[in-house]
């Protein structure tokens, strides 16, 4: 593919609702344009965009995938990113590649939880969108079902650029409203419009003009006074509409059939902007698309592959990457090199001198950098925006199947959340336990999955277990006597404690109030010790106490048979009854949660919270969402990803973090209790 300057350059993001069409729709494209001479499927596995093992064992997208293609003396980057909630994060990334985003619709299902995602997130990004009502062809599609649900979401600046020549099983072609032709067949043969669409193609135009004309001030005025737009004046209002975000354009189309491709293709590079239509904003420099200034480009992927390694994809906002050269990265502050580039289609990499301002590229083995980081010239003060991912909702306990596995199993985690900075790893101090956190469930088995084919180790993943504490109600006392006689040198000491509670956070306190010297000052740090080190597993289920102050009020020492250890002993001994006589609890982590649900499902979601211990405490209504803060114990909501989808039909999302921690109720901390102790009799077997 020859070099295109950054004015004939269009980046697209394929976006919406898993099952719409996307992954056709690119192979169609590549198809129309030529790129390639069969037209894969995802049933045979052929797709250009789906090629990775997982996305062909699952039959949908996991990962984005780049789709460039020459169209008209332009080239046009489609990329192609997943539908399923699971793998948002790649949409995130892709869509900071491009200047549009294209949300594909089912013509059968209308709007669906994707689309409503798709279309907020590039919002979020203040990206130019577009719309396809796909698979045109199938039984049931609804063009106009599905423009009205549009305008109904987001209003009448959704306007319909081609109509549908028929439907299901008759559907043709489309009829293009800027140039008032019909283009039918694979082939987009143009031809005059059906005379039962001309009345509707009429009116349809009619509010495309005024659209159009309301981007400039003169062409209001010429429309207001009833004359006619020239093509070009159409054609420029609706380019204009379209890159300020005053008018949403509307797509027919089927990919299977390659119907409807053809014109939008053409519409991409006539209407959609280009990467010189936008200024980026890096701090407080603004980055203009200009391959002669100096670099600015953004990574927004990483691939880590087991036999090149570490694959870089970078989008340049202006500047130029060019083989064996040097780029500064100021995310992290260090020099990359940078060896070959490449242009990527699908898993294909084709190596080519430089990538120029506005369009995409990859590269193999940079050291340090990573996805959502800046390359720039060494001595400039350009730092883009990272990108922004969703939160972690769902949490798994990974460990390794054999010895072996133990051995590799920490840098392979790391590398796939290279990969994919949408998961999240970290060891739990108090469990000990490796915790990857993914968007949901299958986002974290599909990711373990990675791991093993890629990397050779094979995990597995189970619930991750509560860090419950333990601490005391009320003050208690104790005192404990350790006497060890063995013919020879004994041990001896006796120790007496008092603890009581402290505020939460407070950890475990200790205090020395030994008078008259009855524990010798060098024996002090050894009762402190063996308390501490007591205190590592309470006395109900063998969780670490907390929020408790101990305090030493007596001892005695024998002059030959104490000793450190005596003491340390005496001490741990004395805690234990100490606490019993205290009144221990179990304590749970309390987390915070903001769960955005749409208003229909907000007494659902309440009365669900409700039933896992929660305390609602507040909502924050927002147009057709509420946002509900509650505070929830983790035990009741460890699967909530699972029930928030069950509940809103995936329309739901929601942030969960830590707060504090509260008692359990005594019906429940028995259950914990005696499942704990009923686990450590049987891991002593």
């Amino acid at each position: 593919m020859k070099e295109y300057p950054s004015d004939s350059i269009r980046n697209v993001a394929l976006v919406g609702h898993s099952g719409t069409g996307k992954t056709t729709l690119a192979e169609a494209m590549l198809f129309a344009a030529g790129a390639v001479t069969r037209l894969g499927t995802i049933e045979d596995h052929t797709t250009t965009s789906d090629w990775d093992p997982d996305e062909h064992k699952r039959t949908f997208s996991l990962s984005l995938s780049i789709i460039p293609l020459e169209w008209n003396d332009h080239k046009i980057n489609i990329i192609d990113t997943p539908g399923y909630m699971d793998f948002m994060g790649e949409v995130k990334c892709g869509l900071r590649a491009v200047e549009t985003a294209l949300i594909s619709i089912d013509a059968v299902s209308s709007l669906q939880v994707g689309t409503e995602f798709a279309w907020r997130f590039a919002d979020e990004l203040e990206l130019p969108r577009a719309f396809l009502i796909n698979r045109m062809d199938r039984d049931n599609a609804d063009f106009d079902r599905c423009v009205t649900d549009i305008q109904t979401a987001w209003g009448n600046k959704c306007l319909p650029v081609t109509l549908p020549i028929g439907a299901e099983s008759s559907f043709q072609g489309v009829v293009d409203l800027l140039t008032m032709k019909a283009y039918t067949g694979d082939q987009g043969e143009e031809g005059p419009i059906p005379d039962d669409l001309q009345g509707a193609a009429d009116q349809a135009r009619e509010k495309l003009i005024e659209a159009a004309a309301e981007t400039d001030d003169a062409l209001v005025n010429k429309y207001l006074e009833g004359e006619e737009l020239t093509a070009d004046e159409l054609s420029a209002g609706v380019r204009a509409g379209i890159a300020s975000g005053s008018l949403v354009p509307i797509f027919a189309g089927a990919g299977a059939g390659v119907l409807g491709v053809r014109r939008l293709l053409t519409a991409i590079t006539e209407y959609f902007p280009a990467p010189t239509d936008r200024i980026v904003q890096a701090g407080d420099n603004e980055l203009k698309c200009d391959s002669a200034a100096p670099l600015a480009a953004l990574v927004f992927k990483t691939a880590a592959d087991p036999y090149v390694g570490r694959l870089t994809y970078f989008r340049v906002l202006s500047g130029t990457v060019a083989g064996d050269s040097h780029a500064w990265n100021a995310t992290k502050d260090v020099d990359e090199r940078i060896g070959t580039v490449y242009h990527i289609t699908g898993k294909t990499q084709d190596q080519v001198p430089q990538i120029v301002a506005g369009d995409i590229g990859a590269v193999a083995k940079l050291a340090e950098t990573q996805t959502g980081d800046t390359l720039c010239a060494k001595g400039s003060d350009v730092k883009l925006e990272p990108i922004s991912f969703p939160s972690p909702s769902a949490s798994a306990a990974v460990s390794p199947k054999t010895k072996a596995d133990l051995d590799k199993m920490g840098s392979a985690l790391h590398r796939i959340v290279e990969e994919d900075p949408s998961l999240r790893l970290e060891r739990n101090a108090d469990t000990g336990e490796m915790i990857l956190s993914g968007l949901g469930d299958s986002h974290v088995e599909v990711n373990l999955e990675r791991v093993k084919r890629k990397f050779g180790v094979e995990l597995e993943m189970h619930t991750p277990r509560v860090p419950y504490r333990e601490t005391v109600r009320s003050k208690g006392q104790a005192e404990y006597t350790h006497k060890k006689q063995t013919g020879g040198h004994g041990q001896f000491a006796r120790v007496a404690l008092e603890i009581g509670p402290l505020p939460r956070g407070s950890g475990v306190q200790f205090e020395d109030r030994i008078v008259g010297g009855s524990v010798p000052k060098q024996y002090i740090g050894s009762v402190e010790k063996g308390v501490m080190e007591g205190s590592r597993e309470g006395v109900l289920a063998h969780f670490p106490m907390v929020d408790a102050k101990i305090v030493l009020v007596d001892g005695r020492e024998h002059p030959v048979d104490s000793s450190d250890m005596a003491f340390k002993l005496a001490a741990a001994m004395a805690l234990r009854e100490a606490t019993e006589a205290a009144h221990p609890i179990l304590l749970e982590p309390i987390m915070d949660m903001q769960i955005t649900v749409p208003e229909a499902n907000t007494g659902d979601v309440i009365s669900d919270l409700n039933g896992k211990r929660a305390r609602v405490q507040g909502m924050n209504p927002s147009g057709a969402m509420t946002t509900i803060e509650a505070q929830a114990p983790l035990p009741e909501v460890q699967h909530y990803s699972a029930d928030m989808r069950s509940l809103t039909q995936g329309r739901g999302f929601f942030t969960i973090e830590f707060s504090h921690y509260e008692e359990v109720p005594a019906h429940a901390a028995q259950k914990v209790i005696e499942e704990a102790n009923r686990d450590r009799e049987e891991a002593k077997t």
